[in-house]
């Protein structure tokens, strides 16, 4: 196979390339490195990496139609909510834009499927119906839901009239080894970096907020069998666990799996723009890609404690 993956110095797209290039693909990896790394693609050497900002229309097709990848796994992406509150138009510019040139090349370069990345923790909002299905309506809260949702219809679009296969996966809140404990949008990463540290987590409002969180290697899973099924009944797929929990109780999953008797939360302001229950019905995507159990949280916890202590203490200090 011939892949192209954006975002793939990232967190997430870095395990999607480790996978691919264990199986023996050429693979292409288009990142601006803003927030990805090419210590991330380490494990990977044989994966070919071009700087660059999926908002380069001419640098990503150019890119793209020159490496003629059978399937693009698109991962670029600004994913902070409290930045697309502040800034709606780059989150727009990077989520929207970044993603219409992604689907322009990989149509011009005459790729099999593109295999999307959105979010099933924004994009639906409030809804009563938890675990909520692809079927429920979207209405999201914040600026990012909003962007990824466009991106979707947009991959729709192209499906519908251009022909090309848009597959998008809609995650739950991911976490794992790679997710920086420095960033503001991966509270396992922050939780498991605090509690190393002797310190307290900070929870935003009453900690009774729930999300679906899902490791990062059922993330790549999805991705892989999403880029391989055939004559898919549907082109949208949740990706999570199906199971909700609150962020006091996953701060006393991580104090248990480091094995701490104290980290009590402080609790500040609830943020704009976050959802109160975010839990996905992830029964399409175990039927129609087959996907397995996903990762229990206690191992998976485990997992991203261990990278984390891997860490040197003054990046998150």
């Amino acid at each position: 196979m011939r892949a192209v993956v954006t975002g793939g110095a990232g967190f997430i797209g870095s395990h999607v390339v480790d996978s691919l290039v264990a199986d023996g693909a050429d693979v292409l990896v288009l990142d601006d490195l803003s927030h990805g790394s090419a210590a991330n693609l380490a494990g990977s050497p044989a994966a070919e990496l071009v700087e660059l900002d999926v908002r380069d229309e001419a640098g990503v097709r150019k890119a793209i139609t020159g490496f003629a990848p059978e399937v693009v796994f698109h991962l670029a992406a600004q994913i902070d909510v409290r930045k697309s509150m502040a800034d709606p138009v780059t989150d727009t510019s990077v989520n929207v834009l970044g993603s219409v040139n992604v689907f322009s090349a990989a149509l011009a370069a005459g790729a099999r499927r593109v295999v999307n990345t959105s979010t099933g923790g924004a994009i639906y909002g409030e809804t009563d119906v938890v675990p909520t299905p692809e079927t429920t309506p979207t209405d999201p809260l914040s600026a990012y839901g909003l962007g990824k949702r466009t991106a979707e219809r947009y991959g729709s679009w192209f499906r519908r009239s251009r022909g090309l296969d848009v597959v998008t996966l809609r995650y739950g809140n991911v976490y794992g080894p790679r997710q920086d404990p420095r960033g503001d949008a991966g509270v396992i990463a922050i939780f498991c970096d605090r509690v190393l540290a002797g310190q307290r987590p900070t929870v935003f409002g009453d900690g009774r907020q729930t999300r679906d969180y899902v490791f990062v290697g059922d993330i790549v899973a999805a991705n892989r069998a999403a880029a391989a099924a055939t004559d898919l009944a549907h082109e949208i797929y949740n990706v999570g666990t199906g199971t909700e929990v609150d962020v006091l109780a996953l701060a006393e999953a991580v104090a248990a799996a480091a094995g701490v008797d104290d980290f009590t939360p402080e609790l500040l302001p609830a943020r704009p723009g976050e959802v109160l229950r975010s839990c996905l019905d992830v029964g399409r995507a175990r039927t129609d890609l087959g996907l397995p159990e996903p990762t229990g949280l206690t191992d998976g916890l485990r997992a991203t404690l261990d990278w984390v202590r891997t860490l040197p203490r003054e990046r998150s200090e």
